[in-house]
Order: C-alpha cells, then sequence, then structure tokens
C-alpha cells in the first residue's frame, strides 16, 4: 500500500513536462538499448506465431468437414458447427497466450532499460517475468489489459485511442514495481495516464511516425529495428514523473542473473 500511496502521490504533484526534453531523452536511450529492443521483437515473434499458425489446424479441419466437402447426402452441420465453436474457444486461449508473452517480454524489455538507465552491471533477462513469483500476476495482468482492450472494441473502438496511453504506463509500472499488485497497477496506470495523457499520445504519435520512417529507409527491414522507439517516450515520462527505484533494482541484481 506505501508504494501505490507514494507513486499517486508523486503523479498529483508532477510538473510540466517539455515534449523536446522527453523525446531527445528518448532517443538518447534508444541508442543505448536498440538491440535489446530489437531482440525483444524477434522473441515476440518466435514464441508467438506459432501459436496462431496452430489456430489453422481446426479451421483446416474444419474446411474438410464442411458440407460442400461432400455429397448431398451427407449432413455435417452439427460437425461443423462444433468445429467453429471450438476453432473460436481455441481462437481465445491463443489470444490470452499471446498477451501474456508479449506484456512479459515488453516488461522485461522496460527492466533492462532502467538497469541501462542506473548503470547496473545486470545481464539481460528477457524472460524474468515469467519466473515463478511473476508468472500468475503476468498472465492476470495481461488478462485485465486484453479485457479492457476488448470491450473498446464493443463500444466503437474509439476509447481505445484513450485506453493506449495507460496501457503503456501499467506496462512500465508493472516492469519497474513487480511486488504492486494487479489493482494497484491498474489504478496507477490510470491515474498517470490521465495526467499526462496529451504529452504521451502526441509522443507516441510522432513516435510511431518517425520509427515507421527511418526503418522504411533501412531498406524496410529497419522497421524492426525502430519499432521499440514507440515503447521508450512513456518511460521517460514516468522517470520524469515518478522517478527509479534504485534500491529495488539494486536488490534484485542476482534474481536477474538466475
Amino acid at each position: 500500500m506505501h508504494i501505490i500511496n507514494d507513486i499517486t502521490g508523486k503523479i498529483e504533484r508532477a510538473k510540466s513536462l517539455s515534449f523536446g526534453d522527453i523525446f531527445n531523452s528518448s532517443v538518447e536511450t534508444f541508442k543505448k538499448v536498440w538491440l535489446q529492443g530489437f531482440v525483444t521483437y524477434v522473441l515476440n515473434v518466435l514464441l508467438i506465431a506459432p501459436l496462431f499458425i496452430i489456430l489453422y489446424i481446426p479451421l483446416i479441419f474444419f474446411g474438410i468437414l464442411s458440407p460442400d466437402s461432400f455429397g448431398d447426402d451427407i449432413d455435417l452441420n452439427g460437425v461443423s458447427v462444433t468445429a467453429g465453436i471450438l476453432t473460436g474457444l481455441l481462437f481465445l486461449v491463443l489470444l490470452f497466450a499471446a498477451s501474456a508473452l508479449s506484456l512479459g517480454f515488453k516488461a522485461a524489455f522496460y527492466r533492462i532499460i532502467r538497469e541501462k538507465d542506473l548503470g547496473l552491471n545486470t545481464s539481460d533477462n528477457y524472460f524474468f517475468f515469467f519466473k515463478k513469483q511473476y508468472l500468475s500476476k503476468t498472465i492476470g495482468l495481461s488478462l485485465s489489459m486484453l479485457g479492457m482492450v476488448l470491450l473498446s472494441y464493443i463500444l466503437c473502438v474509439l476509447p481505445l485511442l484513450y485506453l493506449i496511453v495507460p496501457l503503456y504506463y501499467m506496462t512500465i509500472i508493472y516492469a519497474l514495481n513487480p511486488d504492486m499488485s494487479n489493482a494497484e497497477i491498474i489504478q496507477a496506470g490510470f491515474k498517470l495516464g490521465n495526467k499526462k495523457w496529451l504529452l504521451s499520445f502526441g509522443l507516441l504519435f510522432v513516435s510511431a511516425i518517425l520509427s515507421g520512417i527511418v526503418g522504411f529507409l533501412m531498406c524496410i527491414i529497419g522497421v524492426y529495428v525502430t519499432r521499440q522507439f514507440v515503447d521508450l517516450p512513456c518511460y521517460h515520462i514516468y522517470k520524469e514523473v515518478v522517478g527509479l527505484d534504485e534500491v529495488f533494482a539494486i536488490d534484485n541484481i542476482e534474481t536477474s542473473q538466475e
């Protein structure tokens, strides 16, 4: 409870921040962590893509068992409906798994950035948030965040424009304060998102456009290197508003290197 009170207090007292200063700080940080960002993206692709390849198995099954594949005297409508329901359920399960993997890797990326910022001599642990003590929290928080996204789609997508900013801060707060409860992380994410929404959204928008342009100029494949730049402005806003917990970082060096 002390942590959430400390964070919300700092958010309430947050000073005005300069768009240019945050952007320039993000550029400098990107120069130091672009490789870690690229590795994070590759791990995401390698582990998440196979999940959706699995989805093709029931789709093929569904196609083979469709009534058009057999004679008119065979009624497979019941089987087709069942296969469709199973496919839908499998898609939701895979979507949940992909959401948890994405959250875990992005949180690990932010944690690596914090260690670089503090000059800590630690190895880059991309699987930190999949360890036993954090796995259930990673899954629970990812399900909560995915539920918010799905609800925003149901509400005609527009709420997602607002939700993008708090979601970024929820990930950052989890990455840098993993001992907070999921409810506290969500609360702090919305509070910081509301406080700095316009600045954050503007930086995300500009960063996304510039990272895409620069990546395209780097023979297109450079997009996979520059895409993680979009994650950095919100990190620097959090850093300026809340600060970095150096004590927690040092206490977890050994955990990171296990």
